[in-house]
Parts: C-alpha cells; structure tokens; sequence
C-alpha cells in the first residue's frame, strides 16, 4: 500500500536517517555506518546486536578478545597494524564513544508514525529466524541505500 504508515514505536521496524556520527570510528561497524537510529527500539535494537558481537569471544594471540576486535583483526588493514592491546582499548573507547551518541540522539516521537515509503528515513523489517535477528529493506529507497552500502563494501574489499 503506497500510503501505509508505520507506528515509530513499532518493535518490528528499524528506523534511521542518514548521517555522520559525531566521532570517528575504525572498530565498530555501528559507527561505521552512516545510518543514525531515530527511534528509541531502534537504539535497543543497536544495544543488543552490540551486545551479542562483544560477547562473543575468540582467542588472538593467546589473549581473548570480543567479537569487534576480532572481525577488525580480520578485516581492517589499519587495525592489523595496531598492537593488539591497543586495538582493545581502542574498541572500548569506540564502544564508550557510540553509547553516549546513542544516549543524546535526538528521536521521533513515540506516539507518531512515518510514511513506510519516504525518502527521509531507511527504515528495515526486522524479522526474527532462530536467535538471529534480520534487517530487511522495507521501502526502495531504504533498499537503494543499502545496495550502494554493500557495493562499497565489495569494492573495499577488492
């Protein structure tokens, strides 16, 4: 339906605008991103994938690390350089960094709602397989946006 509305608080949908956080990030995919939460789930929803990666733990040169430090160390040419108790501080300070952001964002109102198809905010289905939580493009803009995401990240990877 082309008119449909979502209700912001919907704990089903994502919702983010583009832009740049305040701090610049090498570590953490959250603040990689230029997708800014706009909604109180949403900001929970970030919270808890956060929490899932930093839980997971992996051994690097006889240290265990979280699962950030770990995916740096794989992929981020930069990262790979550092010492690998630098890249851990650095990864707590990231993660300090990206959770005050959170916590002084400027949100929605809760009680309104937004057009589903818009060219002001991504907005993705999050839908639950397992304990793996999925974020599905809801409108086309949100799915141009993330199309031309993972294209920079293959040519990245190149």
């Amino acid at each position: 339906m082309a008119d449909e509305k979502i209700n912001v608080n919907d704990m089903n949908y994502a919702i983010y605008k583009i832009g740049d956080w305040k701090n610049n990030y090498e570590i953490n995919q959250i603040g990689l991103s230029h997708e800014i939460p706009v909604t109180k789930n949403t900001i929970t929803h970030i919270k808890f994938s956060m929490d899932e990666i930093r839980n997971s733990r992996f051994s690097i040169s006889d240290k265990e690390v979280n699962g950030f430090v770990a995916i740096a160390m794989q992929l981020n040419p930069k990262v790979q350089e550092m010492e690998l108790d630098d890249v851990i501080s650095l990864e707590q300070e990231e993660f300090d960094n990206i959770m005050a952001e959170l916590e002084g964002l400027e949100l929605l109102d809760e009680d309104s709602t937004v057009p589903l198809q818009n060219e002001e905010y991504l907005i993705y289905k999050l839908e639950k397989e397992c304990h793996v939580t999925t974020s599905i493009p809801a409108n086309d803009f949100t799915k141009e946006f993330y199309k031309n995401e993972l294209k920079k990240i293959e040519d990245a990877l190149d």
